[in-house]
This record gives C-alpha cells, structure tokens and sequence, in this order.
C-alpha cells in the first residue's frame, strides 16, 4: 500500500523475483482501497499473510491502516515501509497492530526479501 505507484510496481517486481509464483501480489494506491481489497480478497477465500504499507499516506496514515488491518485479521504479518514516519507512529503501530517490522526508504532488496521471509516464518 503506498499513494505512489511507482513505489508499488518497484515492491513488486523486486517479490516477484524473489517468490516468484508461490504468491499473489496485490497493491493499492491508499488505506481505503487497501481495506476494500482485503475484503474482497477474503470474501474469495485467499489467505492474506503479508501487508506492507507506507505510513505517509492521505486521508489515513499507515500506523492507522495497519491498526485497523489488525482488528479486522489480526492473523496477518504488518510491515510499514517509509520515509518519515514519526517513531510514536511506528510505537503505536506496534503495540496495537503487532508491527512486525519496519522499513526506512529507499530499502534495498536484500533487506526487503530478509524482512518477508522473517514475516513468513511467523506464519
């Protein structure tokens, strides 16, 4: 979840590459897009195990979508990828949406694939 889409395009090409087909990637370009499609995804029956989101976002900042991500399927892994989020953002994005890891753009692939593949462990 990031509002600019070239950051979208470069996380998922760089995942494809590293998982290939064993997943399905999906974006969304801010929070209440990102909801809806987590709706529709389970409605269909997919296991959602991962979300990555940006924390400065309009109308709703990451540490919020990923409290409410956690509320709703509290079994999903919570990454936050960002360039300035404030550390109480990212303390409270941890106590009440169990972050499980936060990157600081720009990220370099290496660290991305590690963080996933930490994620993956947990499930």
């Amino acid at each position: 979840v990031d509002d600019e889409p070239v950051i979208l395009n470069s996380l998922k090409a760089q995942l494809k590459a590293a998982f290939g087909d064993n997943y399905l990637y999906e974006t969304a370009e801010s929070a209440e897009e990102a909801l809806e499609l987590l709706d529709e995804l389970q409605e269909d029956d997919l296991e959602i195990v991962i979300i990555v989101s940006d924390w400065l976002m309009p109308d709703m900042k990451g540490d919020e979508l990923l409290i409410q991500v956690h509320q709703k399927y509290p079994r999903i892994v919570k990454i936050m990828l960002t360039g300035q989020a404030a550390p109480e953002s990212i303390q409270r994005a941890t106590e009440l949406a169990h972050l499980h890891s936060c990157l600081y753009k720009p990220w370099s692939e290496e660290e991305l694939i590690k963080t996933i593949n930490s994620a993956l462990d947990k499930l």
